[in-house]
């Protein structure tokens, strides 16, 4: 520059300028008892020669020897220090910067407690402050004539989603129990991260975890698995829905009677209430009394020995145990037990054994008849 510099001072309109530098290339010459004006949220770093000689804090400064004491080593005796000398000033932006967003670009691989290996993608906010603005000048911007959000906001988002790795890695069993401690891993994962960022001059002063998510088939996954645990008793649920399905078909049946809708109505509503409200344990009761039947049915299919009195089926001729004949001729109607010739009564159920005669035609019929073999009269 060819005129030296009287007041320096720098305004932002934008509110995303971390760094500004005056002038921007390079150095400018500075005349001792220039004015440095310096707004309460910014710090000015003064440079000579390229080292940074003080910063200053918010007011109106005055370049000089009084103010700047290591000026008096960096300007020689012949200038009587009223003499342009060549140096820089960079303003750095001490405000918060607010709701910036963090996020992993490729899901995390996770070992889950109970799903086994899943990926999780993350995303928050945070906000930062400069708290060293020597260090940070020095560490991240150089000599950059300005530096903005959009500069630093990819090297603070990978330090952060490298430590969301590693705290979940440590800390976490399973995904199922991130909504309940939200809270506490944004807490862990900001000491984290504090850790490294202050290293360049700069704190965080909020850290929030927004979400912690699976990839949409796992979620799938895991909605499924939440349905069937609603479901409980899975008897139970095939029952009803048996149920539900069985009395919608009876309705859409007996609505569609046309002219007979009176009579067909009524009759398709009790049989799907009834059907409805019993399918839950019918189903199960048929194949039981199914099993009981064969088994009675089984039963009564033996009959007592007359000799050793062992079960043996009705139409055997000759006793398994023992080996008596039997007269499969004279046996009761009833239980099929042999009876005695001329018995008028089984001994062993007391059915009837005298033979009925019809009271039209006068035949003689077999016992046990309730019709007449000869005419079909009933007997009584």
């Amino acid at each position: 520059m060819s005129q030296a510099i009287e007041v320096i001072e720098h305004l932002d309109p934008t509110g995303e300028t971390i760094v500004q530098r005056f002038p921007p290339d390079g150095s400018g010459e500075l005349k001792m008892g220039a004015q440095l004006v310096v707004r309460e949220n910014q710090a000015a770093v003064f440079f000579r020669d390229g080292r940074a000689l003080d910063t200053f804090g918010p007011g109106r400064h005055t370049v000089s020897t009084l103010n700047i004491p290591l000026v008096t080593k960096a300007l020689s005796l012949p200038f009587g220090f009223n003499s342009p000398f060549r140096a820089e000033v960079v303003f750095v932006n001490l405000k918060t910067f607010a709701n910036h967003k963090w996020g992993t670009s490729e899901p995390i691989a996770f070992r889950d407690a109970e799903l086994s290996m899943v990926r999780l993608r993350a995303f928050g906010m945070y906000s930062f402050r400069i708290i060293s603005p020597q260090v940070f000048v020095n560490t991240l911007v150089g000599t950059q004539g300005c530096a903005t959000t959009a500069d630093v906001s990819d090297f603070f988002r990978n330090l952060i989603v490298t430590q969301v790795a590693d705290f979940l890695g440590e800390n976490l069993e399973s995904v199922l129990d991130l909504p309940q401690y939200y809270n506490e891993i944004s807490g862990g994962i900001k000491v984290q991260v504090l850790s490294d960022v202050e290293k360049y001059g700069v704190t965080l002063s909020d850290f929030k975890v927004s979400a912690i998510t699976p990839p949409d088939d796992v979620q799938e996954m895991i909605d499924k698995r939440a349905g069937m645990a609603a479901v409980g008793n899975l008897d139970s649920f095939v029952k009803f829905q048996a149920g539900q399905a069985l009395t919608q078909a009876t309705e859409a049946g007996g609505g569609s009677g046309g002219g007979d809708g009176g009579g067909s109505g009524l009759m398709g509503a009790g049989i799907g209430a009834g059907a409805g409200f019993g399918l839950a344990t019918g189903l199960s009761q048929l194949v039981s009394k199914s099993f009981s039947r064969g088994a009675a049915d089984a039963a009564a299919a033996l009959v007592p020995c007359a000799k050793c009195n062992a079960q043996i089926p009705a139409d055997a001729r000759f006793c398994s145990a023992c080996g008596q004949a039997r007269s499969l001729g004279a046996a009761c109607p009833t239980c099929h037990s042999p009876v005695a010739a001329g018995a008028r009564f089984c001994s062993q159920c007391g059915a009837g054994l005298a033979a009925p005669s019809c009271s039209r035609c006068q035949s003689e019929n077999t016992p046990g008849s309730r019709f007449c073999s000869n005419c079909g009269n009933a007997l009584t």
